[in-house]
């Protein structure tokens, strides 16, 4: 016999309410902080007593009788919407700014003044490569597996074919009488 339960359920749609917002200073026009938030959020650090780079701001500007100009950037996010356009805004224009921290997704996003490198983690389109791990007097499966490398030996022919991975790449670890045997990242060459 089936049995009914009645139940309350709350919607699971996240609240859109969310905004991020800049501080600009009027003396210049220089844009020195990025927040998010709902309600009267962006207001509230008008009248902050602690001590920072950005209330400092805020006290230089008021002393010359002037108001900071703050403008929301982007409205009706979620928070976590509303948490990735700040870290985006932070992190472009994050040497001009007093904000703290680099923001909540900050680890997500490329290290500032790092365009000008290659970057494995960012720049490089990762492969995914069958290697044939044999087993013999030289190497095993087993210290493959356990130390956490790959080798291929006995001539160059074969070592040289793992130069090409790089940090990133996907190895699938074959062997032939026994198949596939584990598939890993490349970490370090």
């Amino acid at each position: 016999m089936r049995r009914l339960f009645a139940a309350t359920f709350t919607s699971m749609k996240q609240r859109a309410d969310y905004y991020v917002y800049v501080y600009v200073d009027p003396r210049n026009l220089e844009e020195f902080y990025y927040g998010k938030g709902c309600d009267g959020r962006k207001e509230s650090h008008l009248d902050d007593g602690g001590i920072s780079e950005k209330t400092e701001r805020i006290k230089a500007i008021h002393k010359e009788g002037l108001e900071p100009t703050i403008r929301v950037i982007a409205k009706e996010l979620t928070e976590r919407e509303a948490l990735l356009v700040e870290s985006a805004l932070i992190w472009k224009l994050g040497k001009n700014l007093t904000n703290r921290t680099a923001g909540h997704y900050s680890k997500h996003f490329r290290p500032q003044h790092t365009m000008h490198l290659n970057l494995p983690s960012f720049d490089f389109h990762n492969s995914i490569y069958y290697v044939n791990v044999g087993e013999g007097a030289h190497r095993s499966w087993e210290d493959c597996r356990r130390f956490g490398f790959l080798a291929a030996g006995n001539g160059r022919n074969w070592s040289e074919q793992l130069d090409r991975l790089q940090p990133g790449d996907v190895v699938a670890a074959y062997q032939r009488r026994h198949g596939f045997l584990g598939v890993g990242i490349v970490r370090n060459r």
